[in-house]
């Protein structure tokens, strides 16, 4: 039977052993700088606002159907105007890219409103716009759905009536794809 010292050792090093969670967020933007000696990239959103995220050898880089490990400084350089959607960890002056999406130049548009249905079954939202228009959008497989509780997949979004939300979206074919959708 361990005692109450050494039960409180155990603990005390379990506690420290266990890294803190962190949770995952993302912003979308365009990138306005890749600084290769800092290990930075600055994404200029749709407010206006540019915030700064580290990179690191384990950032993710997704662009078409690929994906890339540690090569985002070179990948990015040169590639100012390109909408990315960062995935990142942290916040203020201390946020690090998790992976960044690549869209390229003059692809995403944005639309926000109200979500007035969903259908889960066909991956779809429709949302009410500020215009007073409806849109349905497919809801991308690999979607990043940012909300207060950090960043879930398309394929886990249970989008609910009622919600204020903007909408990240291409076209393909005719068809409104959703690949970043935010809750304000």
């Amino acid at each position: 039977m361990l005692t109450t010292t050494l039960r409180l050792l155990v603990i005390a090093l379990v506690a420290t052993a266990i890294p803190a969670l962190a949770i995952e967020h993302a912003t979308e933007g365009t990138i306005s700088k890749v600084d290769k000696a800092a290990k930075t990239i600055a994404v200029k959103t749709a407010d206006g606002a540019e915030e700064v995220f580290k990179f690191t050898g384990k950032t993710a880089m997704h662009a078409g159907k690929g994906a890339k490990t540690g090569a985002v400084d070179s990948y990015l350089a040169g590639k100012e105007g390109t909408h990315v959607v960062v995935h990142y960890t942290g916040e203020g002056a201390d946020k690090t890219a998790v992976a960044v999406d690549d869209f390229g130049k003059d692809t995403v548009k944005v639309s926000k409103g109200t979500v007035t249905g969903v259908d889960k079954a066909g991956h779809t939202v429709t949302v009410k716009a500020e215009d007073g228009s409806e849109q349905t959008y497919r809801v991308a497989k690999d979607a990043a759905v940012d909300s207060e509780h950090g960043v879930v997949k398309g394929t886990e979004y249970a989008a609910k009536k009622g919600e204020k939300v903007s909408v990240h979206y291409t076209e393909e074919a005719g068809e409104k794809i959703a690949h970043f959708i935010k809750h304000p």
